[in-house]
């Protein structure tokens, strides 16, 4: 049942986005990738069928790509006969992470298609009686990939004045003689013309990426590469890469690229994790490359056969090692949230008792771990916006808010907070409308995150100033800092937490949300500093002409 339930949940979330769906791709094929057990056949059918509909909205170097990512454990016969029948890309990932036994081995291998067999042959740690299947099947390397099926082939035959059938002969003395065999300009044209019809059927441009020979033909340059998957053998020598990648770096000995670290990490059968090397070779490849890579390990005896890894273009200037450390950590957010997302689905399913009775002690608990992992996710989604905002990759939604409106009704609603502790806002905020280029949403959530930080942290008996300045271009809030906060050298990056927990802007601390507000500020074309003692937040104006009434309310 724990397999069902857990796959139930996962079911009855719709990828609405490319995003979602590579979530729930993931999900899937870890939860169908366990082994095989006892469970309800309809729905693992509709796993698969889910399946294929992701694959709709996710391409094939994509999903070879999570599939060949490192941590995947295909223990389940039927899923790896599945990813065999799929895209050569995404088979040979599928099939470089199986984990199978002898047993299972012995009788899928038999049951893939032939260019699926192909691509064992790269696997080093196949027990004995695949090795013996392999060789009994004929299965010695990769075969070459079945052709394209060529439809409508009366549009590639000769013109129909070259068509003249030959008369039936009578006897053997009456029959043709064999015509010659075609010349290389018959096979040019042949092969432009097939060439021709195929691009007219798919909608392809004349250009291609595949390099072309030197013939006077204009080459198109290959798009840069900053990633590729990799394994190496148990010596460190490249082994197996990614298909487009393989002619360049196979071969390749990693302990001889003059990193000490490399030697030290296979020595001790460690993992390697953000080492530099510079590799040398085709043009592609060249440069400064930074390698993650985790030792494999054979089931049976735990002998060690090597790593499994990713080449990753090393990052000079800050940008670009700010934007690569911000999509890491998003990389990373996005693996916490699955098993968070399934512990969150199955206390539910206990909570509201959908797999039948349950002890109300045991439904509070899941309440609390539901409840639990909703903060946690909240604090996720929260580290996800940080990081968008940081490196410019998301924008505020705009629209009209009024600020001055917000932060008095606000302030309004934590004085009854802050009362119980004697507490309270000094608040001078005016009458003056203060309308910003925000959506009434954001311009709430930034408000907050500022008057809520500083809530928390206010002290039993303090009182924190605010006064709200609208300028002729900007509006300036500028607050007290609170003696929990003024001490702080980094404000930013202060660690303070609310004592009471009766109001907070966020899991992480003051120093967080404060940080969170900064960028939403500044991504709004405003910042968020400290003067002194206080912080000041400030946000550019709607201008005069986007402010005016519209007519008929002005003749009105």
């Amino acid at each position: 049942m724990h397999f069902d339930d857990r796959l139930a949940t996962v079911l009855r979330i719709r990828a609405a986005s490319e995003r979602a769906a590579k979530t729930q791709f993931r999900q899937l094929i870890d939860l169908l990738g366990e082994r095989p057990q006892a469970g309800d056949k309809a729905l693992k059918a509709a796993a698969y069928l889910r399946l294929i509909a992701l694959g709709e909205m996710i391409s094939v170097a994509e999903r070879a790509r999570i599939v060949g990512e490192s941590g995947w454990r295909f223990r389940n016969p039927e899923l790896v006969k599945w990813f065999g029948e799929a895209h050569p890309q995404i088979a040979a990932a599928a099939l470089y992470r199986a984990q199978l036994t002898a047993v299972e081995w012995a009788e899928l291998i038999p049951q893939l298609p032939i260019r699926a067999r192909g691509f064992l042959r790269h696997r080093k740690d196949l027990p004995a009686e695949a090795e013996r299947v392999l060789d009994r099947l004929g299965v010695s390397d990769r075969a070459l990939p079945e052709p394209e099926p060529l439809e409508l082939m009366d549009e590639l035959a000769p013109p129909e004045e070259d068509e003249t059938p030959a008369p039936t002969p009578a006897s053997a003395e009456e029959a043709p003689t064999p015509r010659p065999a075609p010349g290389k300009e018959d096979v040019r044209a042949l092969v432009d013309r097939i060439e021709s019809f195929r691009k007219a059927r798919t909608g392809e441009k004349d250009t291609a990426d595949a390099p072309r020979l030197p013939m006077g033909e204009e080459e198109r340059p290959l798009p840069p590469l900053d990633h590729f998957l990799f394994g190496a053998d148990s010596a460190g020598r490249v082994d197996w890469a990614e298909e487009h990648i393989a002619p360049m770096i196979l071969g390749t000995d990693l302990t001889s690229l003059g990193s000490q670290a490399v030697e030290h990490a296979i020595s001790r059968r460690q993992p390697m994790s953000g080492l530099r090397l510079t590799l040398r070779g085709a043009e592609r490849i060249e440069g400064d490359w930074i390698v993650d890579a985790a030792p494999r390990f054979t089931r049976g005896e735990g002998r060690f056969f090597g790593y499994v890894g990713r080449f990753r273009r090393a990052v000079s200037d800050v940008t670009d090692r700010r934007e690569a450390e911000a999509d890491r950590l998003r990389q990373l957010l996005h693996e916490l949230r699955t098993p968070v997302n399934a512990m969150q689905g199955y206390a539910e399913i206990i909570q509201q008792q959908m797999i039948g009775p349950v002890p109300h002690e045991y439904r509070s608990l899941a309440a609390t771990i539901a409840g639990d992992s909703a903060h946690i996710l909240a604090g996720f989604d929260e580290l996800d916006r940080l990081a968008k905002l940081e490196v410019g990759a998301l924008e505020l939604e705009a629209g009209e808010a009024d600020f001055a409106a917000i932060a008095r009704r606000q302030v309004m609603q934590l004085q009854t907070v802050l009362s119980p502790r004697v507490a309270r806002f000094d608040a001078s905020l005016g009458e003056a409308r203060a309308p910003l280029a925000l959506a009434q949403s954001e311009a709430e959530m930034l408000c907050w995150r500022l008057l809520a930080t500083l809530a928390g942290a206010t002290g039993a008996g303090e009182t924190v100033k605010l006064h709200l300045d609208p300028a002729s271009e900007q509006i300036e809030l500028a607050a007290d800092l609170p003696a929990a906060l003024r001490e702080a050298e980094n404000v930013f990056a202060v660690e303070t937490r609310p004592s009471g927990s009766t109001v907070s802007a966020g899991i992480f601390g003051a120093g967080f949300s404060l940080r969170l507000a900064r960028a939403e500020a500044r991504v709004a074309g405003g910042d968020l500093t400290r003067i002194g003692d206080r912080l000041v937040l400030s946000l550019p104006l709607l201008t005069l002409q986007d402010s005016l009434p519209s007519p008929e309310n002005a003749s009105g």
